[in-house]
């Protein structure tokens, strides 16, 4: 059976993985979950992740990151659906409490943080927050 929105079921796995307190969780791969895992590698909210192929199935293990045994992300949200879009421009984009947490958008230059986003001048689809 296909999933209609591969990218909420990783968030949802992460959310509850977190709220587990689990140091792994699995969820199916696609590029638009990887792509949004790099970026939230590289802003420093999960360790790190890797794709292996287990039965012809291709498998992201996401290795969660916590920070005096609490979980780093307190919170984690899909903003754009696959039935409601949200377009922002640079100008646009919203910060999360105040620029303490990131938001995750997928531009023309590739999916990037919104502070990248606004560096660049570039706008595009929300795809999460993340606090």
């Amino acid at each position: 059976m296909t999933m209609s929105d591969p990218l909420a079921d990783m968030l949802s796995r992460v959310r509850n993985g977190q709220r587990a307190k689990l140091a792994v969780v699995e969820a199916p791969s696609s590029k638009l979950s990887i792509n949004v895992l790099n970026v939230l590698k590289d802003e420093g909210y999960i360790r790190d992740f890797r794709v292996e192929e287990q039965d012809n199935k291709r498998n992201i293990v996401i290795d969660l990151k916590y920070h005096d045994g609490e979980p780093v992300i307190s919170r984690i949200t899909r903003l754009s659906k696959p039935g409601s879009r949200m377009y922002y421009g640079a100008s646009e984009l919203p910060r999360i409490h105040n620029g303490l947490g990131i938001c995750v958008v997928s531009t023309s230059k590739g999916v990037m943080s919104d502070y990248q986003a606004r560096v660049q001048n570039v706008g595009g689809e929300v795809l999460c927050s993340v606090f």
